[in-house]
């Protein structure tokens, strides 16, 4: 049986901080969703939308993409079963079953921000590549330099999962090379995330069209040689 994490009062937990890591791998990471305040269930990132965590011994935020989402009793051994009650009848009938539920995702990691501008986090390596230009995968951001690529190391276990801000999905998404990443995902509809995290970035960048057509014209490069693949994805950006 595994136990619920610790829980913090609401005063004391940033609104958005959502989760924490609680199975990490050098691609991907799972997370368990923070129990609310009230008796409802944890929120559960949507599909395709940005999460990031920090590797607290290189400093690098970890970015990375949501793929797949489940809520399930804590207890691995009973299922949950109907009960033919509405939210508002479990909250006043069963208050006890959203202490005996969690919520996990996974996410796949999409690069990383290291914690000064020209640094992977890694020491010198780090800082003779920032010296040597920008590479295929890199651009400067506010506060860091964006690498969408594997990071050197995931966010350790028990690290703070966090919602990403829009500025930081915005600076994120000026070059398209996670979107490589994201076709490498498994046992996920790759075709519906590529779209639902193009349609979050496109809505938090204002209708940018120009963005978009960048982002149609990246994909074409990528499956040029797929273009059932390709139809299927630019088939679901609907706005």
């Amino acid at each position: 049986m595994r136990l619920p994490l610790p829980q913090f009062a609401a005063s004391d937990r940033d609104p958005d901080r959502i989760a924490e890591v609680i199975e990490t791998a050098t691609t991907e990471f799972l997370a368990q969703c923070l129990e609310p305040e009230d008796l409802n269930f944890p929120v559960m990132p949507p599909f395709g939308s940005w999460v990031k965590a920090l590797d607290e011994e290189s400093g690098n935020q970890i970015m990375a993409v949501v793929y797949h989402a489940t809520t399930s009793p804590i207890d691995s051994v009973h299922r949950a079963r109907a009960l033919g009650l509405s939210l508002q009848e479990l909250r006043e009938q069963q208050p006890q079953i959203f202490a005996m539920l969690k919520t996990e995702f996974r996410a796949i990691i999409v690069g990383f921000i290291s914690p000064e501008p020209g640094r992977e986090g890694e020491g010198e390596q780090g800082s003779r590549r920032g010296r040597g230009g920008k590479g295929a995968g890199e651009a400067e951001a506010g506060g860091g330099k964006i690498y969408q690529y594997l990071p050197p190391r995931p966010p350790q276990i028990h690290q703070a999962v966090y919602r990403c801000q829009q500025g930081e999905i915005i600076r994120f998404s000026e070059q398209l090379d996670f979107l490589r990443s994201l076709l490498q995902v498994m046992g996920a509809p790759i075709e519906s995330l590529i779209a639902a995290n193009i349609r979050e970035i496109y809505q938090l960048r204002q209708a940018d069209r120009d963005w978009l057509i960048q982002a149609g014209r990246t994909l074409s490069v990528i499956l040029k040689d797929d273009y059932d693949r390709l139809r299927y994805i630019l088939s679901q950006l609907h706005f």
